[in-house]
């Protein structure tokens, strides 16, 4: 995955602030907060004026005139820094009085406390956390003495890179970021001006610090493009923003260029995650629309592209680019295409849309053009991409995902891939463009959208969507990685859980669960003995979660006719169904809400009669609004980052026991005589799930020695361990990318030792008999040569025979299978992070070669850089052949691919003659050879063994790729059903065939008939031959040419040949054809003739879109006519009928349009 930024501003239109107005309702807020109240009203009542204070401070503080505000007076940020934090220290003070029930906090209470605490705490991050880093970012930017329109451009600057920061998530290989500037007022040729533009403005690869000066619009000075960029495949999170913002901090060219009092600047930029073209400088986004010396010159045009243009080599053939050779990526198609069409007559607009609706594949385009330097113009289509436009106040900021935009605005227009804007034209109409118009930055009225056939789509209020998620729940912090900041905060997020419903009360603990959890009709039922089943539902973690629900319930109830069990959503839904299941109570857990299917279930078991609570962590999402109850985790918005989810499966497991609880009450049942040590336990285990985290760097040094080397795993638990034995088991699987065992500690002895692999056992809390027996297993897990690491209560000394003991704090027995599952969740971490570790001298192998490749190599310089290459090489080369003597590979790096990188070294390094090469790899070797085949060899091993932590690597893969599989989508199009129906074997159908079928479809009112040919013997030698074997509809009414003479020829042989979809009409009978050819090996089989009836007349955009999508013929044909015309008249295409425009010549249409305009 990649991401996307841009930003669009106008000229600020509110004052700047005066610093008293920043600094008196900061004041208010800490004033408010130093009260300890002692009811919930009174809580509602200081939050709710401190949040008005700070939020009144962060609106001030927002866009250029916040920023300008402080830069004018520094001694604003020191005091109020001062005041928010005696803000944050008060709210703290606030939370443990909360906590510790000296408010009187109840359930009555605690969503309303609980919002007003958010609020509080987003607006105070708002402040300290983005407007006054944000300034001071600007200030290093700036520099000394600049005027508002520096300050407004540095300020866009600073965002963008703000936001780039927060999408290196998606992808960090390389970054970029490009500037549009105008109004400078530079003399250019001045000789101080051309001295800094020296050889910058030469950089034909517009690598970092590459200037262009291109022609504006009608006359005036001409546009500066300036570029900078980091391409590193080795580095850390911030590591490229951090290149780039130096690098412009020290650009003088630019900052002469922003001195000037109108000048504006148009930010586009991008994060990379390479998959087509290496990880280098010239590869990395924006790229601009300049060719090698000799093509054709277009107006100067840059673009970022996320995803895959799958036809961009066939784009590039087909218009004849001429792209500097260095340059390998896709993206490049895309400003060079728009500037061609731009230089053929086209308007940008139209230029654009054209040019983006002929790459397929999923993508997101941005793109800014010389000639309208405050247009953004972007463009969405897929299923696998995403963009936000941002509307804050005089701005649009753009990114691919909501985190980039929510510091500037909550506020943001999502647009749409995938939903076609017309239902009579569903192919050509999916997709959106977007062009924002600076002059009206941060308005509605400011974006033009349409659909990729031109369709028009107004923008409204409605469109607009709120964000769920500030800054404060994205940013990382100081954690490396966001697993290890979620996985750290799962303490407080338990806490949070347990706020205000586990209340003690003269000595004794009780749970307390409202009537927003258990509606009262509910609690009805239960205590009535309307409901005698309770199944706990959800999928993955959740669903583990859920185990230990049923578990506690199970237990409670053990004396009552109620029956408690754990059950997937799936199974539930599709194996468990009754058709009256009004006896039953459905607990659906769920992170987001959002779970397909969980929410699939909750509605059919609602339609069943099934009453319905909801454990969720998110407000106002989709499970929220179909059930009885629900029962939030945490504060109600826990954001995680990561995609392996940890700090949700506490706050799960923490409602589970508090439902649990509740639920036994309104069920009538006697608590049993230990609950109240089982909730003292629940209440005390945040301080022992935060010295477990403090256990870390024991778990780190086990993973170390013991993950690189296994190559099979597997997890064991018995009784509540197995609950941890499974969350484990997820979690390793997902960040070490292992098929991982999950069994019973007693079967494993049954099943796989013989594959000697590496075992943790969950055994916390154990005791007794069941303690010894889990002591026996391990010791036959280590007579069998596995490596059992266990977890174990600390002080527990049964389990000598571990290879390693990882400990616990003492707890509840019940309750200690959740801090196993803690030192699981560490110990995945850190076994990844050593995992990864493993591929970094091939990573700096790989950088090396790819280094010096990027700055171009010819094939008789191949031998030169092997020999440079080899004191860089050598070290690297020996630090794996290290790794493989030690067995560090054993477990993570295929055989063929450890062997196969072996190779690739000695040969480099010249240990191995090359005379060899052809003996061992079946081709010669040459210094080139060596060169590429090293370099892929690496590329697989680092495939291997990267482990990315906070992203899943092939999940990221099939989202980037996700167009790839459109046809889908396109299989559901009426004309492509046809052919399928027909008998054409859809394997035999070309992805270009089956796009050109959907364009055309609009056109097609009914498919009367088809005939279906097999071809025998290869069309290139002209004796091919075609036999019927199939007809259907009015095709059975006419013989065949095909039986009289089999030789293939004529049209037939034309589509046979080109392998191309084709519309014909016969000569003496006007039946109108589709012929559609049927493909194995690249070599025409067979074809599949559709008769059909066309539409006389389409609308303008419906036929242009046709002929776009068919060989296309819309470019021709305006091509042609432009030869001699000035314009093309597209209100024409209404004069001709469809099968016309399909069929008669592109001259001799031409012609016809050139007789219209005459006349």
């Amino acid at each position: 995955m990649c991401g996307i930024i841009g930003v669009v501003r106008r000229p600020a239109t509110r004052a700047v602030p005066e610093p008293e107005e920043i600094l008196d309702p900061l004041g208010v807020a800490a004033s408010a907060l130093a009260e300890l109240p002692a009811d919930p009203p009174a809580v509602l009542d200081l939050l709710g004026r401190a949040a008005t204070g700070l939020e009144a401070t962060d609106r001030l503080l927002r866009g250029t005139p916040g920023v300008s505000c402080l830069l004018r007076h520094p001694s604003v940020v020191a005091e109020a820094g001062a005041l928010l934090d005696t803000v944050a220290a008060r709210l703290a003070r606030l939370e443990r009085h909360l906590d510790a029930g000296a408010a009187g906090l109840g359930p009555d209470h605690l969503e309303a406390v609980n919002a007003a605490l958010i609020r509080v705490k987003d607006a105070a991050w708002a402040v300290q956390r983005d407007r006054l880093p944000t300034a001071e970012k600007v200030r290093a930017l700036v520099g000394h003495d600049a005027g508002i329109a520096a300050i407004e451009a540095f300020t866009s600057v600073q965002q963008a890179l703000s936001a780039l920061d927060r999408l290196e998530v998606r992808g960090r290989d390389s970054a970029g970021l490009h500037l549009l500037v105008t109004g400078h007022r530079l003399d250019l040729t001045a000789p101080a001006i051309a001295t800094l533009l020296g050889e910058r403005e030469g950089d034909r690869l517009f690598e970092s610090l590459a200037v262009r000066a291109s022609g504006a619009a009608g006359a005036g000075e001409p546009v500066l493009s300036f570029v900078y960029k980091a391409a590193a495949e080795i580095g850390e999170l911030g590591d490229n923003t951090a290149a780039l913002r130096a690098a412009i901090e020290g650009d003088q060219l630019l900052h002469l260029a922003l001195r000037a009092e109108g000048a504006q600047a148009l930010v586009l930029g991008h994060t990379r995650w390479a998959s087509v073209g290496i990880i280098s400088e010239a590869n990395a986004h924006p790229l601009n629309s300049d060719e090698e010396a000799g093509a054709t010159s277009g107006p100067y045009v840059t673009a970022a592209l996320n995803g895959d243009v799958d036809n961009f080599a066939d784009l590039k053939s087909a218009h004849a680019l001429v792209l500097a050779p260095e340059i390998t990526t896709d993206a490049k198609v895309i400003p060079t295409l728009v500037s061609r069409r731009v230089a053929a007559g086209e308007s940008l607009d139209s230029a654009f849309r054209a040019a983006v609706a002929s790459m397929e594949g999923s993508v997101a385009i941005g793109a800014s053009a010389a000639i309208a330097p405050d247009h953004l113009h972007l463009a969405l289509r897929g299923s696998g991409q995403a963009l936000y436009v941002g509307l804050a106040e005089d701005l649009y900021i753009v990114a691919s995902e909501p985190y980039g935009v929510v510091e500037e605005t909550s506020t943001y227009l999502r647009m749409d891939g995938e939903t076609p804007a017309n239902p009579e034209n569903p192919t050509a109409s999916r997709g959106q463009i977007v062009i924002l118009d600076g002059s009206r930055a941060g308005t509605l009225e400011g974006i033009d959208r349409h659909a990729y056939d031109g369709t028009w789509l107004p923008v409204a209020e409605a469109d607009l969507a709120t964000a769920q998620i500030t800054t404060r729940d994205i940013d990382r912090g100081t954690f490396p990685h966001f697993l290890l900041k979620e996985i750290t905060e799962a303490p407080a997020s338990f806490r949070k859980t347990l706020r205000g419903k586990l209340l003690e009360e003269d000595g004794r603990l009780s749970v307390v669960l409202g009537p927003d959890t258990i509606p009262d009709h509910l609690r009805a039922d239960l205590g009535a003995g309307r409901i005698s089943r309770v199944v706990v539902t959800g999928q993955g973690t959740a669903a583990v979660a859920g185990e230990s629900l049923a578990v506690a319930l199970a237990e409670a109830m053990a004396n009552s006719p109620v029956r408690v069990e754990a059950v997937l959503a799936t199974e539930l839904s599709g194996f468990a169904m009754r058709p009256d299941m009004s006896d039953t109570l459905v607990v659906a857990i769920s992170q987001s809400g959002t779970t397909t299917d969980t929410n699939r279930t909750v509605d059919v078991v609602r339609a069943r009669g099934a009453r319905v609570i909801a454990i969720v962590n998110r407000r106002n999402s989709d499970l929220t609004d179909k059930v009885d109850g629900v029962l939030y985790t945490s504060d109600g918005r826990d954001v995680e980052m990561s995609v392996a989810s940890t700090k949700a499966f506490y706050a799960q497991i923490a409602a589970g026991f508090l439902l649990s609880t509740a639920l036994a009450d309104a069920f009538g049942v006697a608590p049993a005589p230990d609950v109240q040590a089982l909730l003292a336990a629940l209440r005390d285990l945040p301080d022992a799930l935060e010295a477990t985290i403090a256990t870390r760097p024991a778990i780190a040094q086990a993973a170390q020695q013991l993950a690189p080397h296994r190559r099979y795993w597997a997890i064991v638990g018995n009784g509540a361990n197995r609950v941890a034995a499974r969350e484990i088991r997820i979690k390793l699987s997902e960040l070490c990318y292992k098929s991982i065992a999950c069994d019973s500690t007693e079967d494993k002895k049954h099943i796989d030792l013989s594959s000697e692999p590496l075992i943790l056992v969950c055994a916390a809390g154990l005791e007794g008999s069941n303690a010894d027996d889990v002591a026996k297993e391990v010791a036959i897990y280590r007579a069998h040569k596995a490596a059992p690491v266990v977890i174990a209560t600390e002080g527990e000394g049964r389990f000598a025979a571990a290879l390693q003991a990882l400990t616990v704090p003492a707890t509840d027995p019940r309750l200690a299978f959740v801090l196993a599952a803690m030192v699981g969740h560490l110990f995945g971490y850190e076994a990844a992070l050593a995992i990864d570790g493993l591929a970094q001298p091939l990573r700096e192998a790989r950088a090396a070669i790819e280094g010096t490749v990027a700055h171009g190599l010819a094939t008789a310089d191949a031998e030169r850089l092997l020999v440079g290459l080899i004191p860089t090489l050598e070290p690297l080369a020996g630090q794996f052949f290290d790794g493989l003597r030690a067995g560090e590979y054993d477990g993570h790096l295929e055989a063929s691919t450890a062997v196969r990188v072996a190779s690739m070294f000695r040969y480099a390094l010249g240990v191995t003659p090359l005379d060899l090469y052809q003996i061992e790899n079946g081709k010669v070797g040459t210094p080139a050879v060596v060169v590429e085949d090293l370099t892929s060899a690496l590329g697989r091993a680092i495939e291997e063994l990267t482990r990315p932590i906070d992203a899943i690597k092939h999940q990221a893969k099939t989202v980037t790729v996700g167009i790839s599989r459109s046809d889908e989508t396109l299989l559901a199009a009426p004309l492509v059903r046809a052919v399928l129906d027909a008998g054409a074997a859809r394997d035999r159908l070309s992805y270009r065939s089956l796009r050109t079928l959907a364009d055309l479809d609009p056109a097609v009112i009914e498919v009367i008939g088809f005939t279906r040919y097999r071809i025998d013997g290869r069309i290139e030698s002209g004796d091919a031959t075609s036999v019927v074997v199939d007809r259907g509809g009015i095709a059975r009414e006419f013989a065949s040419r095909t039986e009289r003479n089999p030789i293939l020829r004529g049209t037939k042989n034309r589509v046979a040949t080109d392998r191309e979809v084709l519309v014909a009409k016969g000569r003496s009978d006007g039946r109108t054809l589709v012929i559609v050819p049927e493909i194995k090996d690249n070599q025409a089989t067979g074809l599949t003739l559709l008769h059909v009836r066309f539409a006389s007349r389409l609308p303008v955009a419906t036929m242009r879109a046709v002929l776009q999508g068919y060989r296309g013929r819309f470019a021709a044909l305006r091509d042609s006519v432009t030869e001699t015309e000035p314009t093309f008249r597209e209100d024409l295409l209404l004069d001709l009928d469809v099968v016309t425009l399909l069929t008669e010549p592109v001259t001799d249409l031409a012609e016809r349009w050139r007789s219209s305009s005459a006349s």
